[in-house]
């Protein structure tokens, strides 16, 4: 508990799939994958990794000039790269963004995150393909935050961090059987005494059953005579009328 965090220090794909960072089997396919998974990041990315921004949800629409115009407003940016597909050239959705110092970084995380950028509210992070140690991605299982239709729940990143875990006294319980022999036996002498209560009240509820019948079928006998009684009256004063 002395070294736990809500921000994971270093990428561990058991540890991220969990909620509080506690699993020791993973819970679905993808965390398999990622743990599995050998990957090395990109050795063509240039720039330094300490002062880049990671921004995702974008829209799909949002151009390179557009991001210029927003994060231009917290400091002097040295690049920007939005990532494309290779074959379409169509936007992927999020971008890096490199600064050129680290107070203009440190603002920005702060305050564009959950900015609405062509009707879209984008998130903003930290770099972490360089900066943190074991990092796997997404596409291969691993990643922080998602979402619950997906199914593929990543914790300890800014989006959704570690929820502290709860320790709870590992605590005898005698209605498990444990504890002294005397409370055993005075379980088991309980549990009896509730069978012969059950016993008896379904043999006193099997006698019941007829006598409740007898009343109820006297009460519907009386009705029907009543009903009868009732229809011959109003035929006797229809006769009158006429």
């Amino acid at each position: 508990m002395n070294d736990w965090a809500p921000i994971a220090k270093e990428y561990d794909p058991l540890k991220a799939g969990s909620i509080d960072g506690t699993d020791e089997e993973p819970h679905d396919r993808a965390i398999w994958r990622a743990m599995l998974a050998r990957y090395v990041p990109n050795k063509g990315v240039t720039g330094d990794p300490h002062l880049t921004l990671f921004v995702a949800r974008l829209n799909l629409q949002t151009t390179e000039e557009k991001l210029k115009e927003v994060f231009s407003r917290y400091g002097d940016i040295r690049k920007i790269r939005l990532v494309r597909d290779l074959v379409t050239g169509f936007s992927k959705g999020y971008a890096f963004i490199e600064y050129k110092e680290e107070r203009a970084l440190l603002k920005a995380h702060r305050d564009a995150n959950r900015l609405v950028i062509d009707q879209h509210e984008i998130f903003v992070d930290f770099e972490l393909e360089r900066t943190l140690k074991g990092w796997i991605p997404r596409r291969l299982g691993g990643g922080f935050g998602g979402k619950k239709e997906s199914g593929q729940l990543r914790f300890g990143g800014r989006d959704r961090p570690f929820r502290k875990p709860i320790n709870l006294p590992n605590m005898k319980s005698d209605s498990y059987g444990e504890g002294s022999a005397e409370k055993r036996n005075w379980s088991r002498e309980g549990t009896r005494d509730w069978r012969t209560r059950d016993r008896d009240h379904e043999r006193n509820r099997d006698k019941r059953w007829p006598e409740r019948e007898r009343l109820w079928t006297g009460s519907e006998s009386e009705r029907e005579r009543d009903s009868k009684e009732e229809r011959s009256r109003g035929r006797e004063r229809k006769d009158r009328d006429r």
